[in-house]
């Protein structure tokens, strides 16, 4: 084994940990994927030889990647004024034992990255690399060009930030589920009275449309608001939904002609549904499978 091929065999030792790292910084997998292939690049073209920790070398490489990342995206973002919600990550049913309890910990909600999309590009690295990770802030100092007591000022305001802002979402995924199909069926059957029963009067809903013309509206606030809308404008998709699990949450695939049209991400609180996400922008949408 040559030396490149013994540190391409190290790397990928530590590829989830910093795919987990750049998702939670970008909220994208396909440029989470970039920002990783890239911190192999800055690595091959290192001395790795000098490099005591490597983890730790490579979390703060693809750290500094997503910095300049998201700092490139927050200017392009100040001229859309559309809703723009996160790239969800889909996968069927977990199983059950410690695996699928593993994975379920590992996920991060939608509602939780849309508030995390909302920080400063410092903020959100110092709280994602902290709070997650568990970076010290003399490594985050570093990273964002400041002092560590300001790495750390980062990290409180966007942690105060993410617990007045995200909902905490209940646990238990068989409840999610049993509000989740209980929604579809009242969805499906145009029951008004049904979808009021499962959303909490507060309920937010967002819809990201990317480029296309939305056929409903991309923000509502209220559970009679939502529910009528999408009485309204939704019963012609509500049939194709299927149940999915969208970031660690009960959530739904409509298909249509077998290709995914869109994904609905549903946040459980308290017993009622209190934040509904649906990614319609087919750029989002391209790393889902065409056939179920």
């Amino acid at each position: 084994m040559t030396d490149r091929e013994w540190l391409a065999t190290e790397f990928e030792q530590h590829r989830p940990r910093l795919q987990s790292v750049a998702y939670r910084m970008l909220s994208s997998m396909s440029e989470a994927e970039d920002a990783v292939q890239e911190s192999w690049v800055r690595l091959d073209r290192a001395d790795a030889d000098a490099v005591d920790d490597l983890g730790a070398w490579l979390t703060v490489v693809v750290a500094r990647v997503c910095l300049d990342m998201l700092r490139a995206r927050r200017a392009r973002r100040e001229f859309d004024p559309g809703v723009s919600l996160p790239e969800p990550i889909v996968t069927t049913e977990p199983e059950e034992g410690p695996e699928g309890a593993a994975e379920l910990a590992d996920s991060v909600g939608l509602a939780l990255l849309v508030v995390l999309d909302a920080l400063t590009p410092a903020e959100r690295l110092a709280f994602v690399l902290h709070d997650m990770f568990a970076v010290s802030y003399d490594e985050i100092a570093g990273i964002v060009d400041r002092s560590p007591a300001a790495a750390r000022q980062l990290a409180s305001r966007a942690r105060r930030r993410v617990q007045g802002e995200a909902p905490r979402p209940d646990a238990d995924l068989r409840l999610q589920r049993k509000l989740v199909d209980a929604f579809l069926a009242a969805a499906r059957g145009g029951d008004f009275e049904g979808l009021l029963a499962v959303l909490d009067p507060d309920v937010v809903f967002r819809a990201d449309v990317g480029k296309l013309a939305p056929r409903f509206r991309t923000r509502l606030h209220g559970a009679e608001e939502v529910a009528r809308e999408l009485i309204e404008r939704g019963a012609p998709f509500a049939p194709l939904a299927r149940p999915a699990i969208v970031n660690g949450a009960a959530g739904a695939v409509v298909r249509v002609a077998g290709r995914p049209f869109s994904v609905v991400a549903f946040t459980v609180a308290k017993g009622r549904i209190v934040e509904i996400d649906i990614v319609v922008d087919p750029d989002k949408l391209q790393a889902l499978s065409v056939e179920e």
